[in-house]
């Protein structure tokens, strides 16, 4: 007898289905008006994060063309992040000064290693990372990178400067580069200029010797609502 039973696995809400009807799925749009809709379209509950994905033309798989980099955006991201920080001596007053969550050297290069997350990114002093290194399995990406600015020798900065709107942004195995840009909170100016921020940022991290398009599609969306195409060309300055 045949089973008649509904697979409802990966189905949409009825909520979502509705909103994504609001959204023309075969348009490239502006990123202005595309900001305008993903606030017009929240209404989760709650102040849903503006999350963008942008789709780069590398492999990932080649080290050179493992896009990384970082940057502060204008605007904040409107979350402060947990940030915990590998220090001894005056490297740590710096960073319990400037706000750190936890600083601590052996002692939270152990916690970690028992299990402790209670994190949100890591910084490291220089002098450390011989002993964080022992990490590196267990942290895989989170590992505190120099390229990224989150290992250095002026650890209170970096705290500042994250604790700001500092963000971190890479390629993820697919090349796509995922980030949250601000709260639906946020004014729709506020917005733009932090897109416009990271954009500048990806571009600027262009590997040598790409050929073809770099940035190839992009898409922006509320946490919880549907997602809209982005015109590339507007997205990257380039018309």
């Amino acid at each position: 007898m045949p089973d008649k039973r509904v697979k409802t696995m990966g189905k949409h809400s009825g909520r979502y289905t509705a909103l994504a009807e609001k959204v023309d799925k075969t348009r490239y749009y502006d990123p202005k008006e595309a900001i305008a809709l993903v606030k017009e379209l929240a209404s989760a509950g709650f102040d849903e994060t503006v999350e963008v994905a942008i789709k780069l033309g590398v492999d990932p798989n080649k080290g050179e063309q493992n896009v990384r980099g970082s940057l502060v955006l204008p605007h904040g991201t409107g979350k402060v992040p947990r940030v915990a920080v590998f220090a001894e001596g005056e490297a740590a007053q710096a960073a319990k000064e400037a706000g750190a969550d936890r600083v601590g050297g052996e002692d939270l290069i152990a916690a970690i290693d028992e299990g402790w997350e209670e994190f949100d990114i890591l910084v490291a002093h220089p002098a450390m990372m011989r002993f964080v290194g022992k990490l590196g399995r267990k942290l895989g990406p989170r590992m505190p990178n120099k390229k990224a600015g989150n290992i250095t020798d002026d650890v209170g900065a970096a705290v500042e400067n994250l604790k700001a709107g500092k963000i971190e942004f890479r390629v993820d195995r697919g090349a796509v580069v995922r980030l949250g840009i601000g709260k639906v909170s946020f004014t729709e100016q506020q917005l733009a200029e932090n897109l416009a921020s990271l954009m500048g940022s990806i571009l600027a991290a262009r590997p040598g010797g790409i050929q073809g398009r770099y940035v190839v599609s992009g898409v922006i969306s509320s946490s919880m609502g549907p997602g809209m195409k982005l015109n590339v060309r507007q997205l990257t300055g380039s018309a």
